[in-house]
């Protein structure tokens, strides 16, 4: 009985999980009324090609769960033709008005060039790559847009690090 248990739930893990290290995740397309950048256009994630890319899909309830890694990406000096993160605000998942968030992500958009807001409204991410809904999931994907890195909650010091040293070896490529 233990055992079948134990399948189950391995099986849901498994069924749970749509992005995987190696793989490419689908193809999406954030538009009008599902998402898009801060500036109303449409984001498509064919964007994530040709450069090495963070991406963070955060419910902006849990921002504090990111907040040492979004602190480590601002600082980060590399050139933006090689690398740039993308940070996905998870719209539907928050108590707090769209057009608020909307308008100081614009504002703050401004203050760091190497990052792009981007705007979920009816979590497609989450139904499209089952990321952890409610959660803060950060996403390295290389050069070619296959995910090495992929991690969700709350981030500790030390996954900043390997955050960290992942994108320089990446970029040195």
């Amino acid at each position: 009985m233990l055992q079948k248990i134990i399948f189950i739930l391995l099986g849901f893990t498994l069924i749970g999980n749509a992005i995987e290290i190696g793989h490419i995740p689908p193809h999406i397309i954030l538009k009008k009324t599902n998402g898009g950048t801060t500036d109303g256009k449409t984001w498509d994630s064919k964007s994530l090609k040709g450069k090495v890319h963070t991406l963070l899909y955060m419910d902006p309830d849990k921002r504090s769960d990111s907040q040492i890694l979004l602190d480590a990406l601002a600082k980060l000096n590399i050139d933006n033709h090689k690398y740039s993160t993308v940070a996905i605000i998870n719209l539907a998942a928050t108590w707090l008005p769209n057009s608020i968030l909307q308008s100081k992500l614009k504002e703050k958009q401004k203050e760091l060039k190497n990052m792009e807001y981007v705007f979920d409204k009816t979590k497609f991410l989450v139904k499209k790559w089952k990321l952890k809904d409610d959660a803060s999931n950060v996403l390295i994907l290389d050069k070619d847009s296959k995910v090495i890195y992929q991690k969700n909650g709350k981030l500790q010091p030390y996954d900043i690090k390997n955050i960290l040293d992942i994108i320089n070896k990446e970029v040195q490529k």
